[in-house]
Formats: structure tokens, sequence, C-alpha cells
């Protein structure tokens, strides 16, 4: 005969597994990743309109496609500290210590499409911070020179960027205001932060039709972002774009 089956209640379950539940979806999680993946697709959608707002300034209302399918793609949730992954997709820049910050999702995309590099093409950057803006310049093909002059940063960065798999980037920890000589010449080149002046071996390092995009100005003034292009014949000429925000270039020039 089959045994019957117990009617006795069923003990309660502990309100900690509830807890434990809901802790487990952690930043890895599935629930977490769809939540990012929405959070990028909405950051694109304000990158296109802040776009629109400042085509005056900038003089084109969309950007290369490759820089924005770069931005709906990279993670920029892995290039924050983990106590502001809930606001990485904000359109604004965030702390990443050491006196630091990772750039507005707008200056890295206007960033990378003033470069105009064709894939394959060669960008050399100045202050790697977190490594976001190197890993966005990767994801559309360039080969990638990236210099951090402070050696924590630099150190986090390289360990941060093989993690996520992107071993092609080369990473060097040095003054950048030199650029990269043995390197050179370069497609392009892009400082991540404001110099008072623009470096004079930047541009001997650029290469004939390249970009230079950097922004000038010092801590307590007012800064621009400036275009620098350099012809076939090696002649320069620069453009002024918008006011802008930018930790200072540091180092000992």
């Amino acid at each position: 005969m089959a045994p019957t089956p117990s009617k006795r209640r069923p003990e309660p379950r502990p309100w900690w597994l509830g807890l434990l539940a809901v802790l487990s979806l952690g930043w890895g999680s599935p629930l977490w990743a769809q939540d990012f993946a929405s959070a990028r697709r909405a950051m694109v959608a304000e990158i296109e309109a802040e776009v629109q707002a400042t085509a005056d300034y900038i003089d084109k209302t969309t950007l290369d496609p490759r820089v924005m399918q770069a931005m709906g793609q990279v993670p920029r949730h892995e290039y924050v500290p983990e106590n502001l992954r809930r606001q990485a997709y904000e359109n604004r820049p965030l702390p990443i210590g050491h006196g630091q910050t990772i750039s507005q999702p707008y200056i890295v995309a206007l960033m990378s499409d003033l470069c105009r590099v064709p894939p394959g093409g060669r960008v050399l950057e100045i202050g790697t911070g977190s490594g976001y803006q190197a890993a966005i310049l990767a994801a559309m093909g360039t080969k990638v020179y990236s210099i951090e002059i402070i050696p924590d940063l630099a150190r986090e960065a390289g360990e941060r960027l093989r993690r996520l798999g992107l071993h092609d980037i080369r990473l060097r920890t040095a003054d950048g205001f030199h650029g990269w000589e043995e390197a050179a010449p370069f497609d392009a080149i892009l400082v991540t932060a404001a110099a008072g002046q623009i470096p004079p071996p930047l541009i001997r390092q650029l290469a004939p039709g390249g970009r230079l995009v950097i922004p000038i100005g010092g801590r307590f003034q007012v800064q621009h972002l400036m275009l620098v292009e350099k012809n076939a014949a090696g002649e320069i000429s620069t453009r002024q774009l918008l006011p802008v925000v930018f930790v200072p270039l540091t180092g000992g020039h």
C-alpha cells in the first residue's frame, strides 16, 4: 500500500533566502545584461540627439555609422568603478580614480568620428584612462596605440582590456606630450586631456592627410575642442569646434 502523503504544513521559507535570491542577480546576470543593453540603446539615442543639438558647432548632423555601432556595442559599465555601474550609460563623465574621469559618451563618439580613420588605420590615443576610448576605436577596426602617464591607471586599463579580450591595443606608460615616436606616423591622434598648446611632437608624428583631435585650454580657462589637419604637403590647418571641459594634460613638458 502506498504511503499516505503527509498533511503537515510546510516550514515557512527563511526570509534570508529571498534576500540571497535578489543578491544573486549580480552585475554579470542575464537580467543586468538586458538592463545594460537597453541602457546602451538609450545612450546611443541621446548621443544622436546631442549631435543634432550641436550641429552648428560641429558642422554635421550625424556621426559615422561605425562610431555609433561601436558605442552601442562596447560595454561602458566595464570601464567605470563598480559602484558607478548603474550610472555608466548616462551621458556625462564619471570619475575613475586618481583625479581622472571617463569622458561623456557624446564626446567619446564625436572625437572618434573626427578622427575619420578607415578600418586598419593607426590611431594614437593620449590618455588611456580606463581604456574605454581605446576600446571604441578598436571596435571601429583601427589599430590603437594608447599612452597613459599614471602608472596605476595604465596597469588597471591593461588588465581590464586583456580581461575583455582586447589584446591588440598597444599600451605604454609615459608622458603623452611626446607621443610614440617609434610607432609613428599615425593616421589620427586623439588627446583626452586639455593642453595649453598643441604638442609639437604630435604634429610631427601625424601622417600626411591625418587628423589630430585635442582640447586646448587650461584647468581654469575656457577649453575648446580643436581639429588639426595635416595635408598631403605637410601643411597644418586648425579648426575650433565646441567648448568642452577636460582634466589637464600632465607631465614634465
